[in-house]
């Protein structure tokens, strides 16, 4: 058995700091708390996973190459990110066939794990299409999901439950173990909770492109907030969401929460023209928007998410589950989100300032890969100065 220590000063388990270094014997994590005399520094972390995220670092996930899935990746390690699903907004069969296999393809190489795709459509709303283009918008189609899935790793899908036969879809789609999430949506509160006794088990971007939450029709948003069983995935970049947003649905949900970013290719590259599919975006003061104004998703970072949360008096332990815990809970994967003997090496290593110094998939360190690496992390990695980890002798 060859061990080798990470050289850290504590470790992040079940949400509480450990202290002592952390242990790992080629993929798998075999001592937490390990005492050392070299005096480790920064915080081991689950390895970050992201549900949702449509491109980043100039790469459109629906027309990846396999070059472009390594440049993506090498991006995403350096935000902490070890486990995260493509995701493919509404598009023509085609499209979504030749993105699939792709994903599919770029499961086998290294790097950060590809958990399958996220389907963020075709069967949605038009009336809540957000940036999604109607024309590639359809009604539940039993037939188109079943190519869909053929084509190649479908994890997770969005569907709008008000459209004619999204029950009979939602039954499908869990029959052939895929999550099934549920977003850009009219669902008053009466189809929300009937999806949601059917098996659904998510909602996508709480608050957008969804029915208006309103005193007496709180629809999919307000039962979302009330269902202990639904995980809320919830974009933390205070443009998609309030701060104070933000931190009402924190203390609605805890650790229901799911910070994603539903990052787009834009995510590092500074402002600009941009892809997302088919729709020209156009990113500016972080916000990426279509011509008409309507945001195209985001240039979030998870790392930045987390730091966000933070930043409104959330405990760095509890936001580093929102990105851990929460989504691996979501998909129902007792192997992601964890840091302990006998789990994978997955792992994220922080500051404390909360920005990441190292990232490890399966043991490999993915991040930084050179000395060049370290001064290209995307979104800067420091900007909040109140985001500090506890030291670990000091964790309640």
């Amino acid at each position: 058995m060859t061990v080798e220590l990470l050289g850290v000063e504590g470790a992040l388990v079940q949400g509480a700091v450990v202290p002592g270094d952390v242990a790992i014997d080629g993929e798998t994590v075999v001592e937490v708390g390990v005492r050392s005399s070299s005096g480790g520094t920064g915080i081991a972390c689950p390895g970050f996973v992201d549900l949702q995220v449509n491109g980043f670092a100039g790469v459109d996930f629906l027309a990846a190459d396999a070059g472009g899935y390594r440049r993506a990746r090498r991006a995403l390690a350096a935000t902490g990110v070890t486990a995260f699903q493509p995701t493919l907004i509404s598009s023509p069969p085609e499209v979504y066939e030749q993105a699939l296999a792709a994903v599919e393809d770029a499961q086998r190489e290294a790097g950060p794990r590809i958990l399958g795709a996220h389907l963020e459509g075709p069967f949605l709303s038009p009336r809540w299409k957000g940036a999604h283009d109607e024309r590639h918008i359809v009604d539940p189609d039993l037939r188109l999901a079943a190519r869909l899935w053929m084509a190649g790793p479908v994890s997770y899908m969005t569907i709008a439950p008000e459209r004619p036969g999204a029950g009979e879809l939602l039954a499908w789609l869990l029959a052939h173990d895929v999550v099934v999430s549920l977003g850009h949506t009219d669902a008053d509160a009466a189809t929300a909770h009937a999806a949601y006794n059917r098996g659904a088990g998510g909602v996508t971007h709480l608050f957008n492109a969804q029915r208006r939450f309103t005193a007496r029709d709180p629809g999919i948003s307000g039962v979302a907030l009330t269902r202990a069983g639904v995980s809320v995935g919830v974009i933390a970049d205070f443009v998609h969401l309030a701060p104070e947003t933000v931190l009402a649905t924190w203390r609605a949900c805890g650790p229901r929460m799911v910070l994603v970013t539903d990052a787009i290719a834009a995510t590092g590259c500074g402002d600009g023209r941009f892809r997302l599919g088919d729709r020209v975006v156009h990113v500016s003061d972080g916000a990426a928007r279509l011509a008409d104004g309507t945001l195209a998703g985001s240039v979030l970072t998870l790392d930045r998410a987390v730091r966000n949360l933070v930043g409104l008096g959330v405990a760095w332990e509890a936001a580093v589950g929102a990105v851990t815990a929460a989504p691996a809970r979501a998909l129902g994967r007792a192997d992601l989100g964890v840091l302990r003997p006998g789990g994978p090496a997955d792992i994220a290593v922080l500051d404390r300032d909360l920005s990441v110094r190292r990232t490890l998939v399966g043991g490999t360190e993915v991040w930084p890969a050179t000395a060049v690496d370290a001064a290209r992390r995307p979104d800067g990695g420091r900007d909040n100065e109140g985001a500090r980890p506890a030291p670990p002798d000091s964790a309640e």
